[in-house]
């Protein structure tokens, strides 16, 4: 039970850390590149495939050629395609080609409202260190006090 409330917990602080970044006085496009940069800099070397269960769990625009996938098995990946595409930022409707739950780059498409965009890269983002990171001030400062 403990780990439910604690990603319950996490969510919630996500969330309210989403909703006062859009409050802010930062433009949007500030914000987005900075996201963009937050991943990045987890992203491991490019990897040729990776597979799920039953499908993407979800998706997220990072940049025009850049999306944040996450898989049913709770890892995310960074897919960029080739140019031209259409502004993956402001897509409708996205989904990603697959052969037997495998997408590979180079030969898959990220479809975005009617286009479809060859996968040039597939990134494995660590999600773990990640989230310990930005723990870690946290941490540093009650350990201060």
């Amino acid at each position: 039970m403990r780990p439910s409330i604690e990603r319950l917990l996490s969510t919630a602080l996500l969330a309210a850390a989403l909703t006062l970044a859009s409050c802010s006085g930062i433009p949007l496009a500030q914000r987005q590149s900075a996201r963009l940069h937050r991943y990045e800099a987890y992203a491991g070397k490019p990897v040729h495939e990776f597979t799920w269960n039953t499908g993407y769990k979800s998706w997220s625009p990072l940049a025009r050629d850049k999306l944040l996938v996450w898989t049913d098995l709770d890892q995310p990946y960074l897919v960029t395609v080739f140019h031209p595409c259409t502004d993956l930022m402001f897509a409708r409707h996205i989904g990603i080609t697959s052969t037997v739950n495998t997408v590979q780059a180079r030969f898959d498409f990220v479809t975005a409202d009617g286009w479809r965009c060859m996968i040039s890269t597939i990134q494995p983002i660590d999600y773990r260190r990640m989230q310990r990171d930005a723990h870690r001030p946290k941490a540093a400062g009650k350990t201060q006090r």
